[in-house]
């Protein structure tokens, strides 16, 4: 089959010939429709995820059908329209057997722990509890844009953030996991304060529903703007971005007893940044990260989708050919681009 490999961090991406993969026995092998190019797929590249070996195949933003099920799988076969996590669960642990299998402690992630989805095929461990079945109104294309990024703003806004109708929420980073937490707490009835250095993605918030955008530039002074807007603070606020400077410009931005979760990696030196715990003690903030969310947790996500009230293709700005896969990874450390790519291979 062909797939984009590197044999070395940061060396050359290429479309080569690579072995079929096989199911294991709680397994499946997945013809890849459509998937998603996503900031992490870059951090992989790079050389920030200790979990990757090399060769790899990275991806992991995947949709598609089922092709070959291993012997022990109970709830899929052949044929099965079905997306999946980016973390995958054992089963086993207790994180898994208490429902909570995107922190798993033994979890896999296809595109990092293991061989990904920017190829035709890709084997996908614990069928039975990792997988999403796909209604069948939706687009392989669309489905590849939840990825890990709409589902991670989804249970970030939603089930973490525990956004209500009429609150402030203020998202920090419009790349293709703010839009997403744009669209979704627009959709809860949230007023949204978009806030980026890039015009472009501010544009594209405001096209989603955010009330107010905040671009930043070194003569600018985004809190004291929010805290006019809000008139005290945010209720909600999200790092999407992953960087230190937004993980505390999101916390400072909040008012007594707001919420803030950390939706975009801090990796390499920012992966320990300093908080200011003293605000966060004095204004009794909570303080959540947001890992991804489980495959039973999908079914709300997707009827909200199914009734229209939530439209993820609208985030999809390219649909690319496997082959432009490398040059397309390559511009994803340059935040260039709002919205998402999507590789369409059927």
């Amino acid at each position: 089959m062909r797939a984009v490999r590197f044999e070395q961090f940061r060396g050359p991406l290429s479309v080569a010939d690579v072995p079929d993969p096989a199911p294991a026995p709680d397994g499946v092998v997945v013809r890849v429709h459509a998937t998603g190019v996503c900031r992490s797929d870059w951090h992989a590249w790079q050389g920030h995820d200790p979990e990757v070996r090399l060769p790899h195949v990275p991806g992991h933003e995947l949709a598609g059908t089922i092709e070959t099920v291993g012997a022990s799988v109970q709830r899929w076969k052949a044929g099965d329209r079905v997306t999946v996590p980016f973390v995958c669960g054992c089963g086993y642990c207790a994180p898994c057997r208490t429902g909570d299998p995107q922190v798993c402690l033994h979890q896999f992630q296809p595109g990092f722990t293991a061989w990904g989805s920017f190829a035709e095929r890709v084997a996908l461990r614990h069928a039975d509890g990792n997988l999403v079945r796909l209604p069948d109104s939706l687009d392989f294309v669309e489905a590849a844009s939840l990825g890990c990024r709409f589902v991670t703003a989804f249970r970030a806004v939603i089930a973490l953030g525990q956004v209500r109708p009429g609150e402030w929420v203020v998202i920090h980073g419009c790349g293709g996991v703010g839009l997403a937490a744009t669209m979704i707490a627009v959709a809860a009835g949230a007023q949204v304060i978009a806030v980026d250095v890039r015009r472009n993605a501010l544009d594209a918030a405001r096209d989603l529903g955010a009330a107010h955008l905040i671009e930043v530039t070194p003569a600018s002074d985004p809190l004291t703007e929010i805290r006019d807007l809000t008139r005290g603070g945010a209720h909600l606020s999200l790092d999407a971005l992953g960087h230190p400077d937004t993980c505390r410009r999101s916390i400072l931005g909040l008012r007594p007893r707001g919420r803030h979760v950390q939706v975009g990696l801090l990796l390499g030196d920012h992966a320990n940044p300093p908080v200011p715990m003293a605000t966060v003690i004095a204004r009794e903030l909570q303080l959540f990260g947001s890992h991804g969310m489980a495959a039973h947790a999908y079914p709300p996500l997707l009827d909200l989708i199914v009734a229209g009230r939530l439209q993820p293709g609208r985030l999809v700005r390219r649909q690319i050919r496997l082959e432009e896969v490398p040059e397309t990874l390559q511009r994803m450390g340059t935040f260039l681009d709002p919205g998402i790519s999507v590789v369409k291979l059927v």
